[in-house]
């Protein structure tokens, strides 16, 4: 399959792109307490676990939204035509691993690759790098279950940030009998802007409510 470039010349954010391009630290970062009361429900009826629920629903939610596809390389804007996720995953030893999970549509079958991948990365020991990990075409993904953050900064090469969306969930909340998660969402600027964050957001409240 050929690759598809975005026409930079003729994009109504040209401007922005070479902007936001020249700066050593391109991203900009948003944090949000999403609703997921019908996730929990959906969870507890059917068995499944509220992190690969979640985790599935956020990745529906960036393929949803077309900017949060693009990806810089080589001084031009790559259109990916489906967005994968690599999430860290946590170890008895209190260590993680990258993984790599392609994006199904379908949740039994992100489930049982997601699965089975964790527990191949919880087996190894130390970072687990890999090629799949470290695709483009993916978001990466962590889980801080233990905090329920209200801000959010990632370790990173400045002068070489790459333009991978980060996006992280912390720990669950309970008020007044409704249910909350901080989700933050890291986007390269050149490349997305609050709209963008915005649409993620709200594709991510319906889909965690239905």
């Amino acid at each position: 399959m050929s690759a598809k470039y975005l026409n930079i010349e003729q994009w109504n954010r040209k401007e922005h792109f070479h902007f936001f391009s020249a700066m050593d630290q391109p991203f900009f970062g948003l944090v949000a307490e999403v609703e997921c009361g019908g996730a929990l429900q959906n969870c507890k009826r059917h068995g499944s676990s509220f992190f690969l629920y979640y985790l599935h629903k956020c990745l529906v939610a960036v393929n949803s939204v077309e900017n949060l596809k693009y990806r810089i390389e080589e001084d031009r804007v790559r259109i990916y035509d489906t967005i994968h996720v690599s999430p860290t995953v946590g170890r008895a030893d209190h260590t993680f691993g990258f993984s790599f999970m392609p994006y199904y549509e379908n949740f039994e079958q992100f489930v049982q690759v997601a699965t089975e991948e964790m527990k191949a990365v919880q087996q190894k020991q130390g970072l687990c790098l890999s090629d799949a990990a470290n695709r483009p075409d993916v978001v990466h993904f962590s889980a801080l279950p233990w905090v329920a953050f209200t801000h959010l900064s990632h370790a990173g090469v400045i002068k070489n940030p790459g333009s991978v969306p980060k996006i992280s969930v912390g720990k669950l909340m309970e008020k007044n009998g409704r249910y909350f998660l901080p989700v933050s969402i890291h986007l390269h600027h050149a490349l997305a802007d609050g709209y963008h964050a915005g649409q993620f957001y709200e594709r991510l409240d319906e889909l965690l409510n239905y």
